[in-house]
């Protein structure tokens, strides 16, 4: 098996699964993840049904806050959001319905990063984007 790739951007769904992970040298040597799964994930524990639900969410919040150093949607993220909305338009996809993964998309092509993501779909026809399929956890057994 190759060397992992140095860099790479996780997905929001790919961070939640983490622990769940049957091969973690599927992953880049050193994953990063985007401002925008802390936005995703912060969501969580907002719209929990139990407590119990409420506080297994915020400690995943804290976890990926305390693991990772997330790489901002900045200017060079926002100019290539354009790009990005452009290429799922071109390709029949609402960029509305797709909006965090678009604008996580647009951060892992600003940074010139593959994005590693277990629903590879959700990343279909955006043009300059190197999507990594990693297996789902829940499929791959």
């Amino acid at each position: 098996m190759s060397e992992p790739v140095a860099h790479g951007l996780l997905d929001t769904n790919t961070v939640i699964l983490l622990p769940q992970l049957d091969d973690p040298s599927m992953l880049p040597a050193e994953p990063l993840i985007s401002t925008i799964t802390l936005a995703e994930l912060s969501v969580g524990p907002l719209v929990a049904t139990t407590e119990e639900q409420r506080g297994a969410r915020q400690a995943h919040v804290q976890q990926a806050e305390a693991d990772f150093d997330a790489l901002p949607f900045d200017t060079a993220a926002a100019r290539a959001f354009g790009r990005v909305a452009a290429s799922l338009r071109r390709a029949g996809r609402k960029t509305t319905a797709r909006a965090y993964d678009a604008m996580i998309a647009a951060v892992a092509i600003a940074n010139g990063l593959p994005i590693y993501t277990v629903n590879p779909n959700d990343f279909s026809g955006i043009a300059d984007l190197d999507v990594v399929a990693i297996p789902h956890p829940q499929t791959a057994r």
